[in-house]
């Protein structure tokens, strides 16, 4: 049913970057098809969309879901098989029937699975920054040797890509590229008083002045982190030091990434924050399609501000140069006590201010090393997290 369409498997399928993404889809079913959606545990939210999209299959992460999802299905008189836990991921991001992969698992979870697409060739959407972040030289290399095609899905990222020269794999430097711009919009605490941020709630960090997005990643915006993140991502994507990427403030959010060129020149790429833009301009590079969004108004607009991030305000980003410096498993680290540390803040267990401390000592804390594998990128990574839930504990709200 599905003959001459491109195949797309979801990882991550009810989030806002897979809600995204099954948008574009649907607008476009001539060229695209859903092969499979993925969830962690929205069983009411996949349901609806299997009987939107019709995948072959649907994956879950706990047995009594995925049996009361199937029932369901079946109920319903979709076709939809489910499958169960983290094995079924990265069947179905490897199928041979798939063509590309949306990436958009959040955390560590993602890894493996991602890791999965990249090794079967296929073209991966990047979404997930831990991919990167955690196994940024094994990732990197499972995708040379493969041959798969990774297209970021980040508005950062995906703006950088499309403001590249072509060929730029063979070399920035050659290319005549000096630096890359990342823009972030300072979050919803870029003027609040330091010694008030101790008072921020849940509540007050999910509240993205700009762009709609998850709970998790709305905190590490609040904090800058996320920027942090997406800076160790854009050494692997790109292959610059972390001396050629620096992070600009642009409260508008409407550059989402700039290039600077030897001559002089600053390409950039503008456009409404909407993430079906980056995700349509994945989906059918090298070709643009439709994505929903409505087209810029610079008039509209009327300004655009640009400011240096003040790491006394923003401490998470320092945080994460000092990682990529550092090299090795220190990015898995950095990750993996970022998402203790607000995990713990989401559930009331930690202050927000409270965060970097955390995330800091727990790199005191742990020896470097070579992440030449992926045991020991997840040794780290469990290490990390014992270390931080004890800081966190010891901390307390």
């Amino acid at each position: 049913m599905n003959h001459g369409k491109n195949l797309i498997t979801v990882l991550g399928a009810t989030g806002s970057i897979g809600v995204s993404t099954l948008d574009v889809v649907a607008r476009h079913p001539d060229l695209f098809g859903v092969f499979a959606l993925t969830a962690h545990r929205q069983v009411d939210k996949l349901f609806e969309q299997c009987l939107a999209h019709r995948p072959a299959y649907a994956v879950l992460e706990r047995s009594e879901d995925a049996l009361s999802l199937q029932s369901r299905l079946d109920s319903a008189g979709c076709c939809t098989e489910v499958l169960i836990g983290s094995a079924a991921l990265a069947e179905v991001a490897s199928a041979p029937e798939v063509d590309m992969v949306m990436a958009a698992i959040v955390g560590a979870a993602g890894l493996v699975p991602t890791l999965a697409a990249a090794r079967a060739g296929k073209r991966v959407l990047l979404a997930n920054k831990e991919a990167l972040v955690m196994s940024g030289a094994l990732f990197m290399h499972e995708v040379a040797a493969s041959g798969a095609v990774l297209l970021p899905i980040d508005s950062e990222h995906n703006a950088i890509f499309q403001a590249l020269p072509a060929g730029f794999q063979r070399g920035l430097h050659d290319s005549g590229v000096t630096r890359i711009l990342l823009t972030a919009s300072g979050g919803p605490f870029r003027r609040m008083p330091l010694e008030t941020l101790a008072e921020v709630t849940p509540e007050m960090a999910c509240a993205h002045p700009n762009w709609v997005m998850g709970r998790k990643i709305s905190v590490d915006s609040a904090t800058m982190m996320n920027k942090g993140l997406e800076v160790i991502e854009a050494h692997w994507l790109f292959g610059l030091p972390a001396n050629g990427i620096e992070v600009v403030i642009h409260p508008q959010s409407v550059i989402h990434s700039m290039v600077s060129y030897a001559d002089g020149s600053v390409i950039a790429q503008l456009g409404n924050p909407d993430m079906r833009t980056p995700i349509a301009h994945a989906m059918a590079y090298p070709h643009r399609i439709d994505a929903g969004v409505r087209a810029l108004d610079l008039f509209e607009i009327a300004r655009l501000d640009f400011e240096r991030p003040d790491h006394d305000r923003f401490p998470c980003l320092a945080l994460a140069y000092r990682a990529l410096e550092e090299g090795g498993v220190a990015p898995a680290v950095l990750n993996a006590a970022n998402e203790v540390a607000v995990g713990s803040f989401l559930d009331g267990a930690l202050r927000f201010d409270r965060i970097p401390a955390v995330i800091a000592d727990t790199l005191d804390a742990i020896t470097p090393r070579a992440a030449d594998s992926l045991e020991l990128v997840f040794e780290a990574d469990r290490k990390a997290r014992e270390v931080a839930g004890g800081l966190v504990r010891g901390l307390g709200a």
